[in-house]
């Protein structure tokens, strides 16, 4: 009987044991299904960092802008090209006079939460940039005078400018992302990184979760004007590595991510297309005028006379098919650009002969790039090895690019003496203002010349465009002149992206943000 009761309970075990098998064998195969079903419908996209600032009103860096462009639209867009097309305005029109223009929105738009766009969010938006405080003011000043802004009707707003401008008349709509009143009107400070409501806005997508260093996750949003989403989910991974994203791309655990051309050739044979596209961008090396060790011309000349820039885009980019050298404030193709200014062509001899004229010798400085640029990386050490060739000692200070960046914005800061960054500012010339105006947000340069201030109000203020490209010929021979910017190159974008996502043209590959509307991707 003993036997008995110890099989007949062997048995009930057994059977409770292919039961729960039985169980797990189901829920790995629902868990597998669900897994498949959000891999179908997500789209994730390897960025190098976290953005820097998630707040429409002071966004300024790659990836902050790319979640901006998610979440928000502007009244008008600025394409590669230069061309505009209006998002959130039905149209633009500049008075006769040159002193306001008006904006008609168009009236079928509503914001996430289904509420309508108004003219009272684009003035709302507008009088928070507008504030210095808030950190992303210089397009909205003529001169020492803010640009005003009035509601006209519902779906019509005036922009009012204190004197003639140029440069307001063809920026004011463009590259602002409106916000929503009815969300923020409470929010007492807009010079933050990060806006306390959660966010609403005209975007193809809807921010959901943000894990700093991990990951954003988006979802389609459903009142988009631009129509509904063909994936209706996206995530931003963060993965500051660029061997980690390479090995994450091939494995098919991200769709997509910027590679440099090194990596074409070991991308080549996997189910991967690469695509690479100008953005008009210009990568150079900043000269720190706060440093004691560099406040003589003759130093910082002797800088950029020792570099060899034919060298350092060589190693960064391999072929000039991917690159072009970069020898002014502006990028090659802008039309504004001139190449007639000193190029700082490689002379060592120059260059010594000039720290012996200055007296300096045995110099010693240092260099910040970020640390997770591969490019940057690479241009430094060379930069390095140029520069002892003269008797210059560079330590490299590389680091976290953001960090870097917070750092050279504080008014007295000393802490580096050469920096290596990039910029994509777009066409009109006044826009770099705020890098190299001497009250310029972004002048991180910490440069004042009188003479380049004068040039950039003259040139906002010219309505005669042949007489506007002078002013700015100028410019640009002036800032080269002064010697505390070195422009190295504007090199082409590198996106790779798995087969299995299409549309890749169609949601058009752009300056800083990579995707125009990144809604029109489908997963095949």
């Amino acid at each position: 009987m003993k036997n008995k009761k110890w099989l007949a309970i062997l048995t009930i075990a057994i059977s409770g044991l292919l039961l729960l098998s039985a169980c797990s064998s189901t829920s790995k195969k629902s868990e597998e299904k669900t897994a498949s079903k959000q891999e179908k419908d997500t789209f994730t996209y390897a960025i190098s960092s976290d953005p820097s600032s998630l707040n429409p009103i002071n966004v300024s860096d790659r990836w902050g802008l790319t979640v901006a462009n998610m979440i928000y639209s502007p009244l008008v867009r600025v394409n590669a090209d230069g061309s505009t097309t209006n998002e959130l305005a039905e149209s633009v029109e500049p008075a006769k006079d040159g002193l306001s223009v008006t904006v008609k929105l168009r009236s079928d738009i509503k914001w996430s939460d289904g509420e309508p766009l108004t003219a009272d969010d684009v003035v709302f938006t507008y009088e928070q940039k507008v504030k210095k405080e808030n950190g992303n003011a210089d397009s909205l000043w003529v001169g020492d005078k803010p640009i005003r802004f009035e509601k006209v009707d519902t779906h019509t707003v005036k922009f009012i400018l204190p004197s003639v401008s140029s440069a307001a008349l063809n920026n004011i709509a463009t590259e602002t992302y409106i916000i929503p009143k009815h969300i923020f009107k409470d929010v007492k400070d807009f010079s933050v990184s990060e806006l306390d409501p959660d966010p609403v806005g005209t975007g193809p997508y809807k921010l959901t979760k943000y894990k700093r260093g991990e990951y954003l996750s988006f979802e389609a949003n459903d009142s988009y004007y631009g129509g509904k989403a063909n994936i209706k989910k996206v995530v931003l991974q963060i993965v500051e590595n660029t061997d980690t994203t390479k090995v994450a791309l091939k494995k098919g655990e991200i769709d997509a991510s910027y590679v440099l051309p090194s990596d074409i050739s070991e991308l080549k044979d996997s189910d991967i297309t690469t695509y690479a596209y100008s953005e008009n961008r210009v990568g150079y090396m900043g000269l720190n005028a706060n440093s004691t060790k560099l406040k003589d011309q003759k130093v910082r000349q002797a800088i950029f006379y020792a570099i060899n820039k034919d060298d350092l885009n060589k190693a960064a980019y391999l072929s000039t098919k991917y690159y072009d050298n970069a020898y002014s404030i502006l990028p090659p193709n802008n039309p504004y650009a001139t190449e007639d200014v000193e190029k700082y062509k490689t002379n060592t001899k120059k260059a010594k002969q000039l720290l012996q004229e200055a007296g300096v010798s045995d110099l010693k400085i240092n260099l910040a790039f970020t640390a997770s640029d591969d490019a940057q990386s690479l241009q430094a050490t060379l930069i390095q090895q140029q520069l002892q060739k003269v008797g210059i000692t560079v330590e490299l200070a590389g680091g976290d690019g953001t960090a870097i960046y917070t750092e050279l914005q504080k008014a007295d800061s000393t802490k580096y003496d050469l920096f290596l960054g990039g910029y994509i500012m777009g066409n009109d010339p006044d826009l770099y203002s705020a890098l190299f105006k001497s009250t310029g947000s972004a002048n991180y340069f910490h440069y004042q010349s009188e003479k380049t201030d004068q040039l950039f109000d003259q040139g906002a203020q010219e309505l005669d465009d042949a007489k506007r490209k002078e002013i700015y010929a100028d410019l640009q021979k002036q800032i080269a002149d002064d010697a505390i910017f070195y422009p190295i190159v504007d090199n082409k974008k590198i996106l790779a992206v798995r087969n299995t996502i299409g549309n890749v043209k169609k949601a058009g590959l752009v300056p800083i943000y990579t995707f125009e509307d990144l809604s029109k991707l489908t997963i095949k």
